[in-house]
């Protein structure tokens, strides 16, 4: 959400599946975020490691992660990652020994000869990599979990694509459409009163894909503007295979965007701050709201097509 904004819900008509509704604007809540999710793949060996016994021995007793060196040890062997070392205050959690500097080398040197599975292992990602490498191939493995797109709020659920969508639609109740076509109101009372606002996120299912479209109201500069975009609902290069248009305009005059849109691994505040969409200043979206401007009305359509 913009800093400073509410979660909105827009007076919305919707034309992607025939119908005309309005919906009455109201704060977002969120409830029951269930945990969900993911997977991973990448340039490793496909198959199950064998080392389970010495893995063990790699998990730190007090967070339970995986340790890399340094890897700290108290005079009696008991063994802990570097993270812990300062959170017990240089003191065993095992048999409260002083700690001191002493590094467990020969366990560092045994992890080099490890291959073990992507944590990801249980959520499509199948190859085992060496000890050393796990980290950096999680950082980008494709089944890792994604971010909640939805903008109204800090959403801390992650999971896989259906997953989010479920949870969109039963916990954010965010409106969902069938379609690649869609014509959108959005209304405001009082607009001059609203620089930061999020507006209800809309999904749309699209070529068997999910797409999620955002407005917002914000800053530029000292300039009070509104900006459309889109989101894909999965990773960078497959959103590369789609493209969309957005469009506004009245009394002859229209403003069009046409772009790629962006992976939700980006997250809408990166986009929005990156000006990755249409941008309208207030002014002119008031213009083509008509009347005596003292109220938005501005009517949104767009288009998402696949590239061949």
């Amino acid at each position: 959400m913009a800093p400073g904004g509410s979660a909105l819900k827009e007076v919305l008509e919707s034309t992607s599946a025939g119908m005309d509704y309005e919906v009455k604007m109201a704060k977002a809540e969120v409830n029951n975020h269930k945990p969900t999710k993911s997977g991973s793949a990448g340039v490793g060996k496909y198959g199950m490691h064998s080392n389970n016994g010495v893995y063990e021995l790699l998990e730190c007793p007090v967070c339970t992660n995986l340790m890399y060196p340094p890897i700290h040890q108290c005079p009696n062997g008991h063994t802990l990652c570097s993270n812990c070392k300062a959170r017990v205050q240089n003191t065993c959690p095992t048999c409260r020994y002083e700690l001191g500097n002493i590094r467990c080398l020969a366990l560092e040197k045994v992890a080099e000869s490890l291959e073990v599975p992507c944590r990801y292992q249980s959520l499509g990602c199948h190859d085992i990599f060496p000890y050393y490498s796990k980290l950096k191939h999680e950082q980008h493995c494709r089944f890792r979990p994604y971010a909640c797109p939805y903008a109204g709020s800090e959403c801390a659920v992650t999971g896989d694509i259906p997953t989010l969508v479920v949870h969109l639609k039963d916990d954010h109740k965010v409106d969902m459409h069938d379609g690649c076509t869609f014509n959108h109101r959005y209304v405001k009372s009082n607009p001059h009163e609203v620089e930061n606002a999020t507006w209800m996120l809309t999904v749309f299912n699209c070529f068997g894909r999910q797409f999620c479209l955002h407005f917002e109201a914000f800053q530029l500069g000292m300039a009070p503007v509104y900006m459309a975009f889109l989101r894909f609902m999965g990773d960078e290069n497959e959103a590369k295979k789609f493209s969309y248009t957005l469009e506004v305009g009245a009394h002859g005059r229209k403003l069009t965007w046409q772009g790629i849109p962006r992976s939700i691994r980006d997250s809408h505040r990166k986009v929005r701050d990156s000006q990755d969409g249409l941008i309208i200043p207030r002014n002119l979206a008031l213009y083509f709201s008509g009347g005596d401007r003292q109220e938005l009305k501005l009517r949104v359509t767009g288009r998402i097509w696949k590239e061949e």
